[in-house]
């Protein structure tokens, strides 16, 4: 047996291995999706990739379709949860933190058939933000090709582990929701539908282009309504406000506010730095949870 018929072998059997967790996903979009079994009877997709709520299918490895029902969504971390009968398929053990340059499979299933891509992890860091605010605890860009189709399906590494599901970033760009942040989440969206975001109670504008060396006042997001009821106005924040400042460090747009108000940010409190009629000020705000809806 040569090297190349080895790693042929090799790869063919870690397809094999991974194929009972991974699944076909109808729900909208009219060539399906991917997903994975995460655990018995639940299955996590991508968010983005399920156009509906209902009326949702999952293809099983077997070759039998069964109905799901949605658990819930994270927008944030493009993840969603669906509900299907039994006790089907096993789990994959999560892989260690993924590092450039590792070997990478990227499974899926189209039209009930395992699909695989064969790359490796380009570039690998630390936790960051999505631009809806979620937390993510680590970047993961893979360097190869993905179908639309493979898209929410199993990432593993060259012994068989699950690194996480793969999604579309931005410009195309392959990602990985490492298995880390998959397992935060579900088992809140398993236990309220949802995952808790921060919420200040204010509608905010950007003001000043988004340029952080702007003049006082002159950039940040400014109040254009606030709820009667809600952290902002218990805090005396007014209408007309320019919000410059989060904990010391300068607001310059309305991303530098969504990414700080995750679900850990409920219930902290916030020293908002403010210009109002011109002269600077500071409040102190507590974070609340945002409203269901």
């Amino acid at each position: 047996m040569t090297p190349l018929t080895a790693l042929s072998d090799a790869l063919a059997a870690l397809v094999q291995q991974a194929a009972p967790i991974v699944v076909g996903v109808h729900g909208g979009s009219r060539r399906g999706t991917s997903g994975v079994i995460w655990q018995d009877g639940v299955v996590v997709t991508a968010e983005e990739a399920l156009r509906r709520d209902d009326g949702l299918q999952v293809a099983l490895p077997g070759g039998e379709t069964v109905t799901a029902t949605l658990a819930g969504r994270d927008p944030s971390t493009d993840i969603a949860v669906l509900r299907i009968a039994g006790t089907v398929g096993s789990v994959l053990e999560p892989a260690p933190e993924a590092r450039p340059g590792e070997l990478v499979l990227a499974l899926g299933r189209r039209h009930g058939a395992m699909v695989s891509r064969f790359g490796i992890v380009s570039q690998a860091g630390e936790a960051w933000r999505s631009m809806r605010g979620g937390r993510i605890d680590r970047f993961i860009r893979l360097d190869l090709s993905l179908d639309a189709p493979l898209e929410g399906g199993a990432a593993i590494d060259a012994a068989g582990r699950l690194i996480g599901m793969q999604v579309f970033g931005p410009r195309g760009r392959v990602l990985v929701i490492p298995a880390a942040t998959i397992a935060r989440v579900v088992p809140q969206i398993l236990a309220d539908g949802t995952v808790g975001r921060g919420y200040l109670g204010l509608g905010l504008h950007r003001v000043g282009g988004g340029r952080r060396d702007a003049a006082p006042g002159q950039a940040g997001v400014i109040v254009v309504s606030i709820d009667p009821d809600g952290p902002g106005a218990a805090a005396g924040v007014l209408l007309g406000d320019v919000i410059t400042s989060w904990n010391g460090e300068a607001i310059a747009g309305l991303r530098d506010i969504m990414v700080r108000l995750g679900s850990e940010s409920i219930g902290t409190a916030v020293d908002l730095g403010l210009v109002r009629a011109g002269a600077a000020t500071k409040l102190t705000l507590h974070v609340g949870k945002r409203p269901a809806g």
